[in-house]
């Protein structure tokens, strides 16, 4: 049984990423710290997506968790 993730916000947060640094991308919706990973998940059946930032800087991350390029924002929140 796969559960749909919650829309945390129709658009993108920005965030400051560091080169080389883990982060963990908030996939349910449900994380108080939005856009990444607090653990809500833990009564779903959805994990966080584990990426490593490539470069630093600020970048789009997905709020309405509906992206097809994770975890970066693709513009889907627009046609959702």
């Amino acid at each position: 049984m796969s559960e749909e993730p919650l829309c945390a916000q129709k658009g993108p947060y920005q965030v400051m990423l560091e080169a080389g640094k883990a982060y963990f991308w908030c996939t349910c919706g449900r994380s108080a710290r939005q856009p990444f990973c607090d653990g809500s998940h833990k009564t779903t059946t959805l994990q966080p997506h584990r990426f490593v930032a490539e470069s630093s800087g600020t970048f789009n991350l997905c709020g309405c968790k509906s992206t097809d390029d994770r975890p970066f924002c693709d513009g889907t929140h627009n046609v959702i």
